[in-house]
């Protein structure tokens, strides 16, 4: 039987094998002693308000969630000001990834590559030409899958919380 993978919106169903990666995620950053996603954040509200606003997705194979991302068409109210540094593009619409997780049983196997390949799809049908993301500045691994994919490491960001990110940034193609 051939194995098929699906990039599609999340749904209420998915809530459980999600917060399951997440859980496993928030595991290995705490194991890693990165202090990121250990303060509640994110919980299962977060993915009910971004099923609610059609902004979370998931990767499957054959029924099983191998993977989550969330995409908000409309951009980052945190990545307005960028210190040390500079995005690659401005005054252009960008989609922001966020909340980037994978079955900890797939890691290192791509899925995450895959889940930036689907978003690249979804942001040139919408015509958006800019990708952009942040992560914990000793969040190694995110940062590598980040760069492998394509991203730029733009400079400092700082959430609304005031911890600081560093800032990354993919430009797209334009077709």
């Amino acid at each position: 039987m051939e194995e098929k993978m699906q990039f599609r919106k999340t749904e209420e169903k998915d809530l459980d094998a999600v917060m399951q990666i997440i859980d496993a995620a928030k595991e290995y950053l705490k194991a890693q002693e990165i202090p990121q996603w250990q303060d509640g954040y994110p919980n299962r509200e977060s993915f009910q308000i971004d099923i609610k606003n059609e902004s979370s997705y998931v990767l499957e194979e054959n029924g099983k969630v191998l993977g989550t991302i969330a995409v908000y068409l409309n951009g980052d109210r945190n990545y307005c000001k960028i210190y040390k540094g500079n995005w690659l593009s401005t005054d252009q619409p960008y989609a922001a990834i966020h909340r980037v997780a994978v079955d900890a049983s797939r890691k290192g196997n791509g899925i995450a590559g895959k889940m930036i390949e689907e978003v690249v799809k979804l942001c040139l049908e919408k015509r958006i030409f800019s990708i952009k993301n942040d992560t914990h500045r000793l969040n190694q691994s995110m940062q590598k899958m980040l760069e492998k994919n394509g991203f730029k490491r733009c400079g400092i960001i700082y959430l609304e919380n005031g911890e600081e990110r560093i800032g990354f940034e993919r430009i797209l193609p334009f077709h």
